[in-house]
């Protein structure tokens, strides 16, 4: 089923994005801090990807659920996906984290 695997990341990011707004966790928080996070971390690892494709170390495999379209040679259009939900997923696990932990230190000075 050609293009499963990008549909499925769409709709993660989608949940993201619910989980996002409905606790202001990182875009709805602060829309230009965010992006441009999001962009820092998401052109990191496209240079990551992109320094091991040119040293030969990461290779497109063939998967059903791909859709089989490449940006350049073994690098699909979903890997960016992927990295975006990679790194949205990592700034709100650490933003809920952070407002956690200041949570339960609050209380356990109660």
């Amino acid at each position: 089923m050609r293009g499963a695997y990008l549909a499925a990341l769409a709709v993660s990011l989608a949940g993201l994005a619910v989980l996002d707004v409905r606790f202001r966790l990182v875009l709805a928080r602060d829309l230009r801090r965010g992006l441009a996070t999001l962009g820092v971390g998401l052109a990191a690892f496209l240079v990551w990807d992109l320094a091991g494709i040119g040293l030969g170390i990461f290779r497109r495999g063939d998967g059903r659920w791909s859709t089989g379209v490449e940006i350049v040679p073994h690098l699909p259009v979903e890997e960016p996906v992927f990295l975006l939900l990679l790194c949205y997923v990592t700034l709100e696990l650490v933003e809920a984290s952070r407002r956690l932990l200041a949570r339960s230190g609050r209380e356990a000075r109660r």
